[in-house]
């Protein structure tokens, strides 16, 4: 049985993570949109996305203990790499990525027991800024964005329904791209990523011994 799934479709929309917080009713619900004209990322930077783009938001109260939600964005990772196909990799916490450039980002917002999580995905840019990058070469037109974005959601929920011990740790270090590679992160601090932990945090390897990063203790984790 397919898991209960609400969509609203809008033609633009400031963030659909605010219109998605802003209409839930209680069943999983999806905000999708052609044009978002005030898309963020995490730590409230700002999204440019490609001129054809999935901009999706799905909104539902997951159920888990709070101490476990930081493994959401991990999750949502995930699906959106299994529905994007290819040699998409995860970048820890929250990039998707083809080789060094970068196609999609994932955003995580709780408001009480409401959890928001968004997620943007370049499908198509014939000129994209240095770091940036497209799956299609020609444009799949706005049908294709749709049905990524119900394909992401219901693959989410699905994750999410296997309960927090089979999140998906395995899947996830086969796809880390930041494993194994020397890294700095914000405050001051640099090593080599070496695993992912039970619960999502990631291992790396200083001068001083082993530390654990937090996705939401560090800021701008960059690979070397």
């Amino acid at each position: 049985m397919d898991t209960p799934l609400a969509r609203i479709h809008l033609e633009t929309a400031d963030s659909t993570q605010d219109e998605a917080r802003s209409r839930f009713g209680g069943t999983p619900l999806l905000v999708t949109t052609d044009a978002q004209t005030a898309g963020r990322g995490r730590l409230g930077r700002s999204w440019v996305p490609a001129p054809r783009a999935v901009a999706a938001s799905l909104a539902f109260q997951p159920g888990w203990p709070s101490e476990l939600w930081p493994r959401f964005t991990l999750i949502a990772g995930l699906a959106a790499a299994e529905v994007a196909g290819g040699d998409v990799g995860l970048k820890w916490p929250n990039d998707l990525v083809m080789g060094e450039e970068k196609v999609g980002g994932l955003l995580a917002e709780s408001d009480g027991s409401l959890l928001v999580v968004g997620l943007g995905l370049n499908l198509f840019w014939p000129d994209p800024p240095s770091g940036m990058a497209a799956l299609h070469r020609t444009d799949p037109g706005s049908a294709r964005a749709g049905t990524m974005a119900e394909d992401w959601a219901r693959g989410l929920l699905v994750r999410l329904s296997r309960g927090p011990d089979d999140w998906g740790r395995a899947e996830y270090v086969d796809r880390c791209a930041t494993l194994g590679r020397d890294i700095v992160w914000e405050p001051e601090g640099r090593g080599c990523a070496v695993d992912i932990s039970a619960d999502g945090a990631l291992e790396v390897d200083t001068r001083e011994g082993r530390v654990v990063l937090r996705a939401g203790e560090v800021r701008a984790v960059r690979t070397c």
